[in-house]
């Protein structure tokens, strides 16, 4: 059974989790300066993700405590090829001043030469980027609007087992229109609201040290609709609530768990470019997925250490509403990803 959250705040005078579950808005008020955990433990992030099927950028602003970032990338879903871009700054603590909400307000920061701006106001998410020197001692240059936002998003709080006072507070939005372009390293990238669409992983929260998680996407038109979804498990506590909904014309259709089947390399590593396959334990969510381009990244400094697999390609298979309705994707674009992280 999957457990919707009621309004209020999201954590108690101590500092935990108030209620675990899911909701389709922040009905939860989430405020850093209610944390009690250690302050190294707080991370908070914006990441936006827009794509048609020819062409993708993904722009990341967070505050790690430890750690700030901005990444850009540039996703070529013909040839295929990407690049990332990631500069680091360090011990910001809370000083980025990321929004409580992501309904309004501004995420800005600065990281040598480059400058992240996104801009929430009025309905419209607007983002603008730059770095000098994206490839080639040549800049990266973004300026995107995101709009028609839909009614429902992928709201979910997330209890650690063990970690009274760590938790997780994510809205995936899903779907929304996107224009703008792109300069990277001087080839221009143009974003037209008929095909290409939008979403924002909006995340706040304490982390433990040690996680893998497991998370996909996608978003189009499917028959005059717009149609998106968002899969996901690995994190935390999710015996309340999933983070897994479907989305048609910008209303979540709930369902229950996923798996990601991954296949294997014959000495048992996972082996991102093979043909993967999506179940579902209510049978609502059943795909192939043909894997085009793997954005691939890996750091280890210190105690530090990401190993990310964001593996883009074409999804086939069949999705279940809540009235029984059936949306079959045919080659529709998307990502699946599997992350693991000490941090």
């Amino acid at each position: 059974m999957e457990h919707r959250i009621s309004a209020g705040k999201l954590l108690d005078e101590k500092g935990c989790l108030q209620e675990a579950g899911y909701a389709t808005s922040l009905v939860r008020e989430y405020d850093r300066r209610d944390i009690k955990a250690p302050a190294l433990r707080i991370k908070e992030w914006d990441y936006y993700l827009i794509y048609n099927d020819r062409f993708g950028i993904a722009l990341t602003l967070d505050d790690n405590s430890y750690m700030s970032m901005l990444s850009a990338s540039i996703l070529d879903f013909t040839r295929p090829a990407e690049r990332t871009v990631s500069p680091i700054g360090v011990l910001p603590m809370g000083k980025t001043n990321l929004p409580s909400s992501s309904a309004c307000g501004v995420s800005h920061l600065v990281i040598g030469k480059s400058e992240f701006t996104f801009t929430v106001e009025n309905g419209v998410r607007h983002l603008k980027a730059h770095m000098d020197n994206f490839a080639d001692g040549k800049p990266f240059d973004a300026d995107i609007l995101l709009m028609e936002e839909p009614e429902d998003s992928m709201v979910i709080a997330t209890p650690f087992p063990d970690a009274p006072k760590a938790f997780y507070y994510n809205q995936k939005i899903v779907g929304m229109r996107a224009s703008g372009t792109v300069n990277a390293a001087g080839t221009e990238y143009r974003f037209e609201p008929k095909d290409s669409f939008g979403l924002l992983d909006w995340g706040r929260g304490v982390w433990t040290y040690s996680n893998t998680w497991y998370w996909g996407a996608g978003h189009g038109e499917v028959d005059g609709h717009v149609v998106g979804f968002n899969i996901g498990y690995g994190f935390g506590d999710t015996s309340a609530a999933s983070e897994n909904m479907i989305f048609v014309d910008g209303k979540a259709h709930k369902f229950e768990h996923v798996s990601f089947n991954i296949p294997k390399t014959a000495d048992g590593k996972d082996d991102f470019l093979s043909p993967w396959t999506f179940t579902s334990s209510d049978g609502r969510f059943e795909m192939d997925f043909t894997p085009v381009l793997d954005r691939a990244s890996r750091t280890s400094v210190l105690v530090i250490e990401s190993d990310q697999h964001q593996v883009f390609g074409k999804f086939n298979g069949r999705m279940v509403l809540d009235d029984g309705s059936v949306i079959e994707l045919k080659d529709f674009l998307g990502f699946a990803e599997k992350v693991k992280n000490r941090w």
